[in-house]
């Protein structure tokens, strides 16, 4: 008789007070999915390639059902094993990096913009800093601490991506074709903004690690 009345007050407790969802899972999860999606960016940045733009979309859709799984969770979570404002930024920083990507590679389709060395190595530097993201937010449940430093890896990551903003945008009106410079320096920006969110995820990141170690 016992271990049934057990079992009837767990079931009780579980309505009651429902085990929180595991964020920390999810989040890296979807860092992941944004790894890949930046990855694809790289790949089409090196090869100019209308099927991996092609892919690159699709790949947008599927790190969009993430981001809204994991809002879905956060709404209907009762509790949070962090703030639970931090999980909401990092969810919807991270979805904004896809989204610049997406923008990027479907601009340049439209405006029949190539790849040149600068979209190459900001699209680098953005892969840098995400990596850092998934090494970092993959921390969070096991090494907290050392999760800081990633945020700075990813941080670092922005700030050259600015820098080299910057480089290009002086050579890039040395031309007299407008048209065309007004073009680029569009995905130049696209870029940048990205690497902008990442960087907002990166301050999340170190945010939580504040909070919990």
């Amino acid at each position: 008789m016992i271990k049934p009345s057990r079992t009837i007050l767990a079931t009780i407790m579980d309505r009651v007070f429902p085990k929180a969802p595991d964020f920390f899972t999810m989040i890296t999860e979807q860092t992941l999915k944004v790894a890949h999606t930046v990855d694809l960016l790289v790949e089409y940045m090196e090869n100019n390639d209308n099927g991996i733009s092609e892919a690159l979309k699709e790949d947008v859709h599927a790190a969009d059902l993430l981001k809204v799984r994991n809002l879905h969770e956060l709404n209907d979570a009762f509790s949070t094993p962090i703030d639970r404002e931090d999980i909401y930024r990092a969810i919807m920083s991270l979805d904004d990096i896809v989204m610049y990507c997406k923008t990027t590679v479907h601009e340049m389709d439209v405006l029949e913009v190539t790849p040149d060395d600068f979209t190459r190595q900001m699209a680098l530097l953005l892969k840098e800093g995400v990596a850092a993201l998934v090494n970092g937010y993959s921390k969070l449940s096991v090494n907290p601490a050392s999760a800081a430093l990633d945020a700075d890896t990813a941080r670092k990551a922005e700030r050259h991506a600015e820098k080299l903003y910057r480089t290009a945008l002086p050579q890039l009106f040395q031309g007299t074709d407008y048209i065309n410079i007004f073009k680029r320096r569009e995905i130049y920006r696209h870029l940048t903004n990205a690497s902008e969110h990442m960087a907002l995820c990166a301050n999340t990141l170190h945010d939580i690690v504040v909070k919990i170690t």
